[in-house]
């Protein structure tokens, strides 16, 4: 087969409609059209534009300085933005680097695509911040796309603007681009705040969607801006081959709520920060697990310590089947299957019970 299903994928289709406390979702709770109070009743169920609607992408544009709509492409989630913007600057043997740990799709496409892809992987010991050195040393004369995610998942690491800018030269430099992950940016507070990568150098591509900030996975509405004509032009091509247009209903939806964007935003900061406080509490206690504390967004990457006496897989599972409680396995990211990503984006008492769960499977298990 050409293209491979994402283990992560295939983990969330066997387990994650089949429990009662997901605490492994990427996002924020997710909202309903109640939530919204959005009257969809007017919308005319027709094709729409190719690049997505006018006013939706002006919205968009509001937030990468000197860009205007129509340096937005809004496509179908962040996944296919990100599938269009590897199909736009690579071709088969062309040499890529990828952040990892990462969303498997960012490096499962370059490979699919029959890309040399290295992964440029974040370290545990270093708090799952990027080594610039070490990046540096990945990218060849024949690198065509470097690929970075932050604030991170499914670590939750972040990188400061200095940090940013200095990638940005270094591709800049090698005369390659920059796909830059900004799904999580509006998590950050202000002092973490980066300013948007798309909008510092037409070498650069950011990708977003409305599924991680604003809970709104089932609307499938993401975006990728960029200054780059080439991409731009290359990316409306890709498309009419994929999707065509967006679902008008969800363009909708995400006009309408862009259109009260802090109040959301707001909303989704004061959960995630309560949230974290739970994790942060309960892994104070914790002897059997470690973790890097998630500087910013709403998962975190622990792992289960090497001195436990435990198959990890076998705890994912028990936790699942059993105690009906969600996390997802390390190897569904390529890691070592001792971590595991935990999301903090539910109902408080869904994640107390859930990590209750976790130690009680932990427990059953050790020997």
């Amino acid at each position: 087969m050409w293209f491979n299903r994402m283990e992560l994928e295939i983990w969330f289709d066997k387990y994650q409609y089949a429990v009662d406390y997901d605490i492994g979702e990427s996002a924020v709770k997710a909202l309903s059209v109640k939530d919204i109070d959005i009257d969809l009743g007017k919308i005319l169920l027709r094709y729409g534009y190719h690049t997505g609607r006018p006013d939706l992408k002006e919205a968009l544009a509001e937030q990468y300085p000197g860009l205007s709509g129509d340096h937005i492409i809004v496509t179908t989630g962040a996944s296919e933005a990100n599938f269009i913007v590897v199909s736009a600057l690579v071709k088969p043997g062309d040499h890529v680097v990828i952040e990892h740990p990462n969303y498997p799709s960012l490096y499962e496409v370059p490979r699919s695509l029959g890309c040399d892809v290295s992964l440029y992987t974040l370290k545990f010991e270093n708090g799952f911040r990027p080594d610039l050195a070490e990046l540096k040393k990945k990218i060849t004369p024949q690198t065509k796309l470097v690929s970075l995610t932050h604030p991170n998942n499914p670590t939750g690491s972040m990188i400061s603007e200095e940090v940013l800018h200095s990638v940005i030269e270094l591709v800049e430099s090698k005369d390659t681009y920059l796909l830059f992950d900004e799904t999580y940016r509006h998590m950050a507070s202000d002092e973490k705040l980066l300013p948007p990568a798309a909008a510092l150098s037409p070498n650069v591509v950011s990708i977003a969607s409305m599924s991680k900030c604003y809970g709104l996975p089932g609307i499938r509405t993401g975006w990728l801006a960029t200054k780059s004509p080439f991409i731009l032009d290359s990316a409306v091509a890709i498309r009419e081959q994929l999707s065509i247009s967006n679902n008008s209903l969800s363009e909708e939806i995400a006009l309408s709520v862009l259109r009260r964007k802090d109040k959301f935003l707001a909303d989704a900061r004061t959960r995630i920060e309560f949230n974290r406080k739970i994790v942060a509490d309960w892994m104070s206690k914790q002897n059997d697990f470690e973790w890097v504390y998630p500087e910013v967004g709403v998962v975190c990457f622990p792992r289960i310590k090497k001195y436990v006496n435990v198959d990890p897989e076998e705890v994912y599972r028990l936790l699942a089947e059993k105690y009906r409680t969600f996390v997802v396995p390390g190897r569904c990211f390529e890691m070592d299957e001792r971590h595991f990503r935990i999301g903090f984006g539910a109902d408080p008492g869904e994640i107390e019970i859930g990590l209750a769960n976790l130690n009680i499977a932990l427990n059953e298990l050790a020997f």
